[in-house]
């Protein structure tokens, strides 16, 4: 049986779900019998396993496959694939280059807009741009409209999300998030139904299988999408959502372009919206959540594919 050593934790916003993902996946290992190995790394970027800080090379000896349940900066934008391609140690999910691609939301778009994929209209902001901000937010407005969506590019989840509503909040919310981030996505309103689509390689004898589309259903009240970082159990989500079988077919077509364009492997998670039988790719996630309350882990129970079992294939189907 393979030795598994599962990261969870990282200096990211998303410290905190990394932590039930990875403890979702230690107890999916107990159950399987897999040896495993507990390493969570600290905010600051420390290493430590049964309370001991460790070097890298420490935490991974005797290391047959590391299972990646990171999630945003260092988990899933490339850095943490690099330190163990260079150690040729087989991980989950995709290489750093094409997680460095999907972790930033518009390097994504740019890659998917050849493939003629319907998306919405966008800006990127720079935090440089402060000082013209007043100019930035007419010209933005007279391209993109007065409902808005504002976003981190480089962000695992709904981290910093804020959808604007009211032309006169532009500003004052861009100032605000550029205190934080580096650069902003502002991209136009779609009214629309959110959904979801996971892809699972090497699945049923099909190197990219397609889970079902999952609906998700936000209460009015929330001013973000609700990916799965953000849930606090009043979204209500749909397996399989209620699509026409057209919808669902370009869904699925256009999650494993995006898997295939971006240079993905293992899994997916491609996220929509559909407004009027219209599919709009909104981004593609190379490290899901695997909570409790993760859409993926529900898609594949949807297909009779449980967690514990979904957690071995991508154990088994790991790679370097």
């Amino acid at each position: 049986m393979k030795r598994v050593a599962v990261l969870r934790g990282g200096p990211s916003e998303e410290y905190d779900v990394s932590m039930l993902s990875g403890n979702a996946v230690l107890q999916a290992l107990a159950e399987s019998d897999y040896s495993r190995r507990d390493i969570t790394i600290s905010k600051v970027g420390d290493w430590y396993s049964d309370g001991r800080k460790l070097t890298i090379d420490q935490a991974l000896s005797d290391i047959d496959v590391v299972f990646i349940a990171l999630h945003g900066s260092y988990g899933e934008d490339g850095q943490i694939q690099r330190i163990l391609e260079r150690k040729n140690i087989p991980f989950t999910g995709s290489r750093a280059l094409a997680s460095g691609i999907a972790f930033n939301k518009e390097m994504t778009k740019h890659t998917m807009r050849p493939h003629g994929v319907t998306m919405a209209k966008h800006r990127r902001i720079h935090r440089d741009e402060r000082h013209t901000l007043k100019d930035e937010v007419a010209q933005i407005i007279a391209d993109l409209g007065t409902e808005l969506f504002v976003k981190p590019i480089a962000s695992g989840s709904s981290f910093g999300a804020k959808r604007i509503k009211d032309s006169l909040l532009l500003q004052e919310t861009l100032e605000e998030l550029l205190d934080k981030y580096d650069q902003l996505l502002i991209e136009e309103h779609i009214a629309g139904t959110e959904a979801t689509v996971g892809v699972l390689g090497d699945f049923r004898g099909e190197r990219l299988y397609t889970l079902p589309a999952v609906e998700i259903i936000p209460p009015m009240e929330h001013d973000f999408f609700t990916y799965e970082n953000k849930y606090d159990g009043s979204t209500t989500e749909l397996v399989p959502g209620r699509f026409s079988p057209q919808v669902k077919a370009e869904m699925a077509r256009i999650a494993t372009l995006a898997h295939e364009s971006v240079g993905c492997r293992q899994y997916s998670r491609s996220d929509f919206l559909v407004r009027n039988g219209e599919v709009y790719f909104l981004e593609i996630n190379t490290l899901p959540g695997l909570t409790n309350q993760s859409l993926l882990p529900k898609s594949a129970e949807a297909i009779g594919l449980s967690f514990k079992d979904l957690i071995a294939h991508l154990i088994e189907t790991a790679r370097g």
